[in-house]
């Protein structure tokens, strides 16, 4: 469990540092991964701690648009910084070409040749993307391929 103690790590870290907005944003993060943990009555791995955290970052690009559109900068903004907290334990994103790379190559493993298969297509891709791109793009790569 690399992450969880370098989430505590860090944890430390920003309480020494009185570093508050840091810390609360690592404080939530453990919350999440603990209240998993007691729902499912077990201790998660390193890909479902990262799930937790793909979907606290998911929420708060939302919350983040629904602020703005709101005109309430303020607040989006206290999301924006939570979401640079939450991206800096994250994997690396991929990027657009890798994206399309592993579409690709996901369709022709699965060897799907329609839309139905596009749960097959999914199922490969979802372990290689998770926290490292937005799986909703992803799902329009793999329609726009498969049409």
């Amino acid at each position: 469990m690399e992450l969880i103690e370098r989430l505590k790590d860090e944890q430390k870290t920003a309480m020494k540092a009185k570093d508050k907005p840091r810390l609360g944003t690592i404080r939530l993060i453990m919350a999440a991964i603990k209240q998993q943990e007691v729902d499912g009555q077990k201790t998660l791995n390193e890909d479902e701690v990262l799930a937790v955290m793909t979907k606290m970052v998911k929420q708060r690009r939302d919350s983040v648009s629904q602020y703005q559109s709101a005109g309430r900068d303020d607040l989006a903004d206290v999301e924006l910084a939570e979401i640079s907290v939450l991206e800096e334990f994250m994997p690396k994103p991929l990027s657009d070409e890798e994206v399309d790379a592993l579409v690709k190559e996901a369709i022709a493993t699965s060897g799907a040749g329609s839309m139905q298969d596009m749960g097959k297509v999914m199922a490969v891709l979802k372990p290689l993307v998770q926290g490292r791109a937005d799986m909703g793009k992803i799902s329009q790569l793999v329609k726009a391929n498969l049409a």
